[in-house]
């Protein structure tokens, strides 16, 4: 991460996270405490002298914990930096270092809602949800969305149908979140939503993509005749197993598959944006599927067997947003969608990043932009 930043020397940095404290909370929490200072007392962030930490650390709270953490670091160098009141309906200039955690619910400066119980009944208790909050830099306003949506709780049930119902659930809860921030209460704001959304391939495209000359044998449980797992096998060369489909197992036996040239040789197979094409936009992908990475710390760049590698972890924006990414006037590269850490063992997921310029009054309906006043 600070490498990243380094590179890139944003004035304004967000960082979204979920699952925050990982699978045991009560154990783990006094480990986000520590991440927290470390992070803001840490060398490579002191030019920051502004910020904003959220973290859903209440995990007592049933009906409202998401365990998602969004941070926000304003550089030294930028002047007036306002963050909205959602219930003042009003700007609020930023300044110091300020962290909320525990309950969130009384926040005003953003927005917080866990997803029903009834969106993904199997799971007894989500997490998943969004926090957003709004920002205005150099007149320019825009809603940033932290967002986490449902897994596939099953391999074999998501290769049964295509699209699979997992993907029919998330698509649900992506539309109430689309449809949350740009309801009535408040302006309307250009947008970018960015976190797990969960996406996954096409898990029947890719089984009949990967195993086009394979055999398929089922095998059932005895008590319930359930399948419990299937086996592609080579239809000649010794039979060999190519690939096998647990409920958590994916074992394809080559996973360069999905390294080489950045796994785009399975984009085609990546469909669950397609749906929100008028309201999102998304840069190129020109890096590997971001889940489910080995958690081996010596294992930086393998996958697990547990899952089709995919690319749940994305940056997502409105088409307004997309108009306020200042373009490059020469070759320099100014927009960067990027993964990060490719070498190392970041958990099961490798956070990607953008980097971009806006346009000072690039929010206004005639923006007068000079080069001079670029903020990054």
């Amino acid at each position: 991460l600070f490498q990243v930043v380094h590179a890139h020397k944003p004035h304004f940095m967000a960082l979204h996270c979920q699952e925050f404290g990982g699978k045991n909370y009560e154990a783990s929490m006094s480990h986000v405490d520590k991440f927290v200072k470390e992070l803001l007392s840490s060398d490579a962030m002191k030019d920051y002298n502004r910020a904003r930490v959220y973290l859903d650390e209440n995990y007592k709270s049933q009906e409202h914990f998401t365990a998602l953490g969004s941070f926000y670091f304003l550089h030294e160098s930028l002047k007036n930096i306002y963050q909205f009141d959602f219930k003042a309906k009003k700007y609020k200039k930023v300044t110091g270092k300020e962290i909320y955690s525990d309950t969130l619910e009384s926040t005003p400066m953003l927005e917080k809602e866990k997803f029903p119980q009834d969106y993904f009944p199997e799971c007894k208790w989500s997490r998943k949800g969004f926090i957003r909050t709004r920002w205005c830099i150099t007149d320019c306003a825009f809603d940033l969305v932290n967002i986490h949506l449902f897994h596939d709780a099953s391999n074999l049930i998501a290769w049964e149908t295509s699209p699979s119902v997992y993907s029919g659930i998330r698509h649900k809860a992506l539309g109430y979140v689309l449809d949350r921030i740009i309801d009535q209460r408040f302006e309307k704001v250009s947008y970018f939503v960015f976190g797990d959304f969960n996406f996954r391939l096409d898990a029947k495209a890719v089984v009949e993509t990967l195993c086009a000359k394979a055999t398929m044998q089922t095998i059932r449980a005895a008590d319930t005749n359930e399948v419990v797992k299937l086996i592609f096998r080579e239809s000649d060369n010794d039979r060999k197993v190519m690939l096998q489909l647990e409920k958590k197992l994916f074992d394809y036996f080559n996973q360069d598959v999905f390294r080489d040239n950045n796994g785009t040789a399975l984009l085609e197979f990546d469909r669950e944006l397609s749906v929100f094409k008028d309201r999102l936009y998304e840069l190129d992908i020109s890096f590997p599927p971001s889940y489910p990475y080995s958690e081996d710390s010596s294992q930086g760049k393998q996958y697990m067997n547990t899952r089709c590698p995919a690319w749940c972890d994305r940056i997502l924006m409105s088409h307004s947003a997309k108009e306020l990414i200042l373009k490059s006037e020469n070759d320099e590269k100014i927009v960067i969608y990027d993964h990060i850490g490719p070498n190392v063992c970041m958990g099961d997921h490798k956070p990607v990043f953008l980097s971009f310029r806006i346009a000072a009054g690039a929010g206004k309906p005639i923006a007068n932009v000079h080069k001079c006043c670029v903020v990054q």
